[in-house]
């Protein structure tokens, strides 16, 4: 699989001899030389690829391992010469510096090109042609660039449960199972082999409405072989809302056990367990579980090991999914290959069962296989193709293996590069799309989409993953927007694998390397993952033999002490450094500002940071700043990032914020959330001409008329949060209406009078309202809001008795929050009020005691139902209201 870094190396030096014209002056021509050569290369390597798995020839694999090795030295001596030449460029030196590197680059690419010209020879000289033109018979289909590009467009489909083959026997089963009423809690365990379907099941149950009717406390948490008890354990409390445990970092693993114990005592309560590998797993989780508490209560595990479901509960029989028939089989693959059609094509029929019969009833295997199948034309010459490289594959490897392989190989190298890069994260790890998308781009492995934003081609290459079945998705936003993905761990498996062939990334885990990472290695990119067993320390040592290649780092590892004075000048490649899950982290060096590649910076957001150097402004490349929760004042150096597009403050108590200088921030697109001062006068916003999402804490109500002026003239902003400090209010009129593409507002403080409807953004979706004291007629403008489809009312936002949703009033809201709303006793919803209605949150409401009658209408039709820190009477019409219906 050689080609995806000769196809790399090509596009970046493509990129590179049009970007960096100027400082490859004198050698432009010779990387353009090599540039031709790999891209030759590249030509026939997806053939050498194909005919190395069919033969395997040890030499002939050595032959595409050196162009692997040769695209990426190319890579590295182009740009380790940029970086030098950049840094000379600003040297008083420069006269001298210059040729010393000039005559450098020129030794590095004239012993490249003597590389390129021995494997060349080589190819004659083994037969490598031949063995190649032998392997093209019967060939590969692929979508051209232009069909892709016309696919990318798609919208991305709805990820429904109905997409999938309904096993009426299985669910039939599990519910009788998950219903009974014993008066002890019970253990249901799904088991059986990974790619089977058992998360998917599990979740088609956790979310069926009579499971919903049944039990008001309910939780669903993934395990996996990386288990962490903490972790498990907050995730269990944040799902059921156990109130007032305080910050869950800091509260003991058994008292988080005591106060799980204690809330569900008195509810009724199901919790999946998904991906249980070890017996342990269950017994540090059952103290958690009531045995005696409300009759009913249930504990679902789904495991591949039938031993932990027996060791949860030895009474119980564990029930395993069937392999799908050979039927049903082809209405999955129908349904993924061929979306929107209720039949195969007759001349395509017979070729999708025999390709189903190599998937062997596997479901993963057949959702796979039918993204592949989406991706292609629908002709049987295309379709034959694919069967023909199935065929081939499942010579020597496992049906699952087959699939997945034959789906990466047609991946275009850009979105080969996407998937890889997903197993940097850990198993089961929920994946932010957004965080995600920002580090595609700072790797650079998007192709460049004409006048589009990086952010949208990312979106595109996200979406397109989807489409194929490459990756899942994981949690939407509260307004349907995909919010976190996450990837099956076979696939992941199977990315891990290619990534170790192919010298992409590595993974450390504390005690040891994996053998994905080996000190002989080149590898690009190294994770370093937790291990609950020992409290590690990354020392110097350990990196050095990764540095001079290395791109990109990440900590996902809450017991890792990182000696963070690894950071040394042999890391002058890097473009990621990821530092947002480590513990024990206090400073940063004032060595961080040799990494002048660097692209993304992503700072602690669990232990809070006490020093940041001025050095960090010497991070002139850097497109996203995510400082984290920092105590350290932020030095006026964020002006001399011109290029950053995202800044990210977690913690606003910054004194210092008020007088950055920021007014050369043109490409800024994100700026959350940031202290109001001098920097709003002084130019900083208005010059902030990219920006989609802002948000700015502590204005004054004068300062609230600046920044709305100067905002009306950004067409681009999406999302605006705006706070003003305590004893100040919102003005009257802040022309909202000028902003056509904002779809996010929040506003935090006191607002003396509602705006009039017509003085909304035109395009308004979600609305959050925080501490507000709206009038007790402001209800009537916010129901007449066309487009509103989320709204909150939080800390005392409305402060009157009663609440009123007026007759067809919020047309369009789905989603609802009322939280701290300490005065509010009477809630009414009139007749075709909020028909749409699907999410609702009601939290510390303490006096509210009723339910609304027309409330009782949405039991069947409401997604998700919250009830955090209310009254017990509260909660026992809600469960009542569930039951009757």
């Amino acid at each position: 699989m050689a080609e995806l870094a000769v196809a790399t190396a090509v596009e970046k030096l493509t990129n590179l001899i049009i970007q960096e014209a100027i400082l490859l002056d004198g050698v432009g021509e010779k990387v353009e030389q090599i540039r031709n050569e790999l891209r030759w290369m590249q030509s026939f390597l997806k053939d050498a690829d194909h005919a190395a798995e069919q033969d395997r020839n040890e030499r002939f694999r050595n032959w595409v391992s050196q162009i692997r090795e040769v695209a990426f030295d190319a890579e590295d001596v182009v740009e380790t010469y940029l970086r030098e030449a950049a840094a000379a460029s600003q040297s008083l030196w420069k006269k001298v510096v210059m040729p010393i590197h000039l005559h450098k680059v020129k030794r590095g690419i004239e012993k490249i090109q003597t590389r390129i010209d021995h494997i060349s020879k080589q190819k004659d000289s083994f037969g490598i042609a031949s063995m190649i033109a032998s392997s093209r018979e019967g060939g590969e289909g692929s979508i051209s660039t232009n069909e892709r590009l016309r696919w990318w467009r798609q919208p991305l489909p709805h990820i429904e449960e109905d997409d999938l083959i309904d096993l009426v026997q299985d669910t039939e089963a599990l519910l009788t199972q998950l219903s009974s009423m014993e008066p002890r809690r019970g253990v249901v365990s799904i088991v059986g082999m990974g790619g089977l379907g058992k998360t998917t099941l599990a979740k088609k149950l956790y979310n069926h409405i009579e499971l919903r009717r049944q039990f008001n406390c309910k939780a669903f948490v993934y395990v996996s072989q990386e288990y962490r008890r903490r972790e498990t354990l907050r995730r269990i409390i944040k799902d059921v809302n156990v109130p007032y445990i305080g910050d869950l970092e800091e509260v003991d693993e058994e008292e988080m056990v005591k106060k799980l114990y204690e809330f569900l005592r008195g509810r009724k309560y199901l919790v999946v367990l998904d991906d249980v590998w070890e017996n342990e797993v269950w017994d540090s989780l059952e103290a958690a579980f009531p045995t005696s508490g409300m009759a009913g209560s249930k504990v679902m595990l789904t495991t591949r090991n039938r031993e932990v479901a027996l060791h949860a509960d030895a009474r119980s029989t564990p029930h395993e999914p069937r392999m799908l028939t050979e039927d049903e089989s082809l209405e999955l693959l129908r349904k993924k290959a061929l979306p929107g059609m209720d039949h195969f094509p007759s001349d395509l029929e017979n070729l999708g069962r025999e390709m189903v019969t190599k998937c062997g009833g596997l479901p993963l295997a057949l959702v796979v296989l039918g993204g592949l199948l989406s991706r292609k034309m629908k002709t049987r010459e295309e379709w034959e193709l694919v069967l023909q490289n199935i065929s081939w594959h499942l010579i020597d490897q496992d049906r699952v293996s087959a699939i997945l392989a034959l789906s990466y190989k047609d991946l275009p190298f850009y979105l080969k590069s996407c998937f890889l890069h997903l197993g940097i994260f850990p198993e089961d790890f929920s994946i932010p799309k957004t965080q995600l998308m920002r580090l595609w781009v700072a790797e650079g492995f998007l192709p460049q989409q004409g006048e589009e934003k990086a952010e949208g081609v990312a979106e595109n290459c996200l979406n397109e993953l989807i489409n194929r079945c490459m990756i899942q998705v994981g949690t939407l936003t509260s307004l349907g927007r995909v919010k976190t993905i996450c990837i099956h761990d076979l696939l992941r498996d199977f990315s891990l694998s290619v990534s170790r062939e192919e010298n992409f990334l590595g993974i450390y885990t504390g005690g040891e390397v994996e053998s994905s990472v080996s000190p002989s290695t080149k590898s690009r990119r190294i994770a370093l993952h937790s291990n609950p067993t020992q409290h590690c320390v990354l020392t110097s040592p350990f990196l050095n033999p990764y540095a001079p290649h290395l791109r990109s780092l990440h900590f996902f590892n809450r017991f890792l002490h990182p000696e963070v004075y690894f950071i040394k000048k042999d890391f002058k490649l890097l473009k990621v450094l990821d530092l947002k899950d480590t513990i024990g982290f206090m400073r940063l060096p004032s060595t961080i500002g040799i990494l002048i590649q660097l692209r993304y910076l992503g700072l602690s957001q669990i232990l809070k940071t006490y020093y940041i150097p001025p050095s960090i402004g010497n991070l002139k490349n850097l497109e996203t700043l995510d400082l984290g929760y920092s105590y350290s004042p932020i030095p006026n150096v964020i002006w001399k990032m011109k290029r950053l597009r995202h800044m990210l403050l977690r913690d606003v108590s910054k004194p210092n914020c008020v007088n950055l200088r920021l007014d050369t921030l043109s490409h800024l697109q994100t700026l959350k959330t940031i202290r109001a001062g001098r920097w709003i006068e002084d130019g900083g916003l208005a010059n902030m001409i990219s920006l989609r999402r802002l948000g700015i804490e502590r204005l004054s109500q004068e300062r609230v008329n600046l920044v709305i002026s100067i905002l009306r003239r950004m067409c681009y902003l999406q999302s605006l949060s705006l706070e003003v400090m305590n004893n100040e209010t919102f003005p009257t009129s802040m022309g909202l209406s000028h902003f056509q593409h904002l779809h996010k507002l929040c506003l935090k403080g006191k607002i003396e009078k509602l705006p009039h409807v017509r003085e909304f953004p035109p395009n308004l979706v979600k609305l959050s309202l925080i501490g507000s004291e709206l009038q007790k007629d402001s209800i009537v403008q916010l129901e007449r809001l066309p487009y509103l489809k989320m709204l909150v009312l939080g800390n005392q936002s409305y402060k009157w008795r009663e609440l009123v949703c007026s007759s067809e009033g919020f047309p369009q809201l789905q989603v609802l929050h009322l939280v701290s709303l300490m005065e509010l006793e009477e809630w009414t919803v009139e007749e075709n009020a909020m028909m749409k209605l699907k999410h609702l949150k009601i939290e510390r409401c303490l006096k509210l005691k009723k339910i609304p009658e027309r409330l009782k209408l949405f039991t069947t039709t409401l997604e998700k139902l919250e009830i955090v820190a209310m009254d017990k009477s509260f909660e026992q019409q809600i469960r009542l209201m569930y039951i009757r219906d």
